[in-house]
């Protein structure tokens, strides 16, 4: 900022501090026109020439001519100002012993020589640079005021002598050229005024465009053009505010292509998180199907025959079973596959003749009734189904227990039972007839070669693939206190006794010829061959697991061992505590037609639900 030493005003620009100085402060030395006085200011000439030439003012009224100088040439033009308009006096300095009669007179002081004043450099140079500027007469009328006679209001401008000819203010807007510089000012402002007017522009109440000295057009105001836009300003302050503007908007577009991309670059770290925790889960959800696939034996490891044979090859090379051995037995595996025959090496005939016996003789002041299935052989799992073949396992049970049955001897007759993978051949063959679609789609149509789990469904499609009509019964909440099932023994109960219903008084131990139960959880399932009810009403049923091995099967069979083997098999309610539990009761023949129904049901599977 620059700052005016007489005022104390502060400028942006340089130009526009000179003008400041040329229009306010002018102190160049004044001279008369009509005598050699000079060294004095304004007011002191004004008040001179009222006083010592008062006969100037009432000359005849005819045009004066403006002498101006340049260099070393001068050239004399005589001309008339436009009739009706006046120059006053813009900064209104007249004094009260200065009339306005005097301000005629005053239009042809001139500027000693060699006084020129630095704030009127530019109007200077720019005289210099244009000579034609100097043509032409000038002659101002001012019109009276403060009492003088509208006779004197035309004032004779003197022509100039040669020698005060060095100092004229020429117009940088059009081609007047003034002798003093309030005249040129009070000019320069009537420019303004009629620029205004003409463009709607608003300016600024400091000097206009005639401050720039760098101006090469006198004709017409220097046009100031923004280099941000094509938008042209009259002068350098209304084209600063413009370029602030300008950058004003490209901060506020800059602050919001910043938020824009601060939006932008959360929302794409947004979605890569997204897409991370979806991988994440995924990744997630394969490992844990796999693990699942393992777990029920859908992985691809082989089946059966490929875990008989890696278990056997395992104990020849930790020396547990010779070569020959080895050999022997999987020719005899392989005879068994072939067949589809169960090689019956895991089997216990005659469980429940044993228990039948035990009960007769002992357990009197304990059970008060014992209710047995129709006689069962124990399958247990072989080193070819350990881990996964309890399912196959207790399919063998129930199916052994219906060939010595008569109402289903007839159907089963010439079926052996078979072998685990051929119970595994059944099941597929069972989902082409129709049975179980959403069953065969979970298992890929295939189960045979894999250690796949069965359970229930696959127990009941089995049954009805065979012709025997079955029931699902699933207790998928407990019942009692501590999650016990109380209501599932008393189904099992009342399904061993609707064979011994008469009037008469029931013996203590029935053997029904009702087949065993499936009994199906979570992870596991069992053959139920019967139930003991207590002096105190409770119920005990009594188990028979895959997973028991057949040495231990036998001891039921030894009247030394079967009171401590029993405890195996005997299964109390607080024994029984997973959350669901699905029981499989295989209930009479079917028709065809009936056989044609259930295949169509099994297409949506509902099971009995209790409660």
């Amino acid at each position: 900022m620059l700052s005016c030493e007489i005022c104390g005003k502060e400028m942006m620009l340089e130009e526009d501090m000179r003008t400041h100085l040329l229009l306010s402060h002018l102190e160049n030395d004044m001279s008369c026109p009509l005598c050699c006085l000079s060294g004095v200011s304004y007011d002191e000439l004004c008040f001179h020439i009222t006083s010592a030439h008062p006969e100037e003012q009432y000359r005849q009224k005819e045009p004066a001519r403006l002498t101006c100088a340049s260099g070393d040439s001068a050239r004399t033009n005589s001309g008339v100002h436009e009739s009706g308009k006046s120059c006053t006096n813009g900064d209104s300095r007249n004094t009260a012993g200065a009339t306005s009669t005097v301000a005629s007179a005053v239009n042809t002081i001139s500027v000693v020589p060699g006084s020129w004043p630095e704030e009127t450099a530019p109007i200077s140079a720019a005289l210099t640079a244009n000579p034609k500027t100097m043509q032409g007469s000038v002659s101002c009328w001012r019109e009276g005021a403060d009492g003088i006679n509208s006779e004197h209001n035309k004032a004779e401008l003197e022509v100039l002598p040669l020698s005060k000819r060095e100092k004229t203010f020429s117009c940088p807007m059009c081609s007047l050229v003034c002798s003093s510089s309030f005249i040129l000012q009070e000019h320069v402002e009537l420019h303004l005024q009629d620029q205004h007017s003409d463009q709607g522009l608003t300016l600024e109440a400091c000097s206009p465009a005639v401050t720039s000295a760098s101006s090469s057009c006198l004709s017409g105001a220097r046009r100031f053009e923004c280099p941000m836009c094509s938008v042209v300003c009259s002068d350098s302050f209304s084209l600063q505010e413009h370029v602030e503007l300008h950058l004003d908007h490209n901060t506020a577009v800059n602050c919001a292509g910043s938020h824009g991309s601060d939006l932008k670059l959360a929302t794409q770290l947004q979605q890569e998180e997204t897409t991370r925790r979806r991988q994440e889960d995924e990744e997630q959800e394969r490992k844990q199907f796999k693990k699942l696939q393992r777990q029920f034996g859908l992985d691809g490891r082989g089946g059966y025959h490929r875990q008989m044979e890696r278990t056997m090859e395992r104990a020849v090379a930790s020396g547990l079973l010779e070569p020959a051995e080895f050999h022997r037995k999987r020719a005899d595996m392989m005879e068994s596959l072939a067949s589809g025959v169960d090689d019956g090496r895991t089997r216990t005939q005659g469980v429940i003749g044993a228990l039948y016996d035990y009960y007769q003789t002992e357990c009197r002041d304990t059970c008060v009734h014992v209710w047995l299935s129709a006689e069962t052989d124990h399958y247990c799992s072989s080193v070819g189904d350990k881990g996964w073949g309890c399912g196959y396992r207790n399919f063998q049970m129930l199916l052994s227990s219906l060939h010595r049955t008569d109402t289903y001897s007839s159907l089963l007759q010439g079926k052996a039972v078979p072998s685990v993978p051929q119970v595994q051949s059944m099941i597929e063959e069972a989902w082409k007839e129709g049975l179980d679609p959403q069953g065969a789609s979970h298992f890929n149509q295939r189960v045979r070669g894999t250690r796949a789990w069965i359970g229930a469904t696959e127990i009941y499609i089995l049954l009805t693939s065979l012709g025997i009509s079955a029931r699902i019964i699933d207790f998928h909440q407990p019942t009692g206190a501590g999650d016990t099932h109380p209501r599932l023994f008393d189904w099992v109960k009342q399904y061993f006794c609707q064979s011994g219903r008469s009037g008469r008084l029931p013996p203590r131990v029935i053997q029904t010829g009702l087949p065993p139960l499936y009994l199906q959880h979570q992870g596991h399932s069992r053959s139920i061959v019967g139930i003991e009810q207590k002096k105190n009403g409770s119920l005990c049923l009594l188990l028979l697991d895959p997973a028991c091995s057949a040495a231990d099967t036998r001891k039921l069979l030894s009247r030394d061992t079967v009171p401590f083997s029993i405890r195996h098999v005997r299964k109390f309610p607080r024994s029984l505590k997973h959350r669901q539990y699905q029981l499989v009761a295989a209930q009479d023949v079917l028709s065809a037609e009936d056989k044609k129904v259930r295949i169509v049901n099994s297409r949506t599977f509902c099971a009995e639900r209790i409660p």
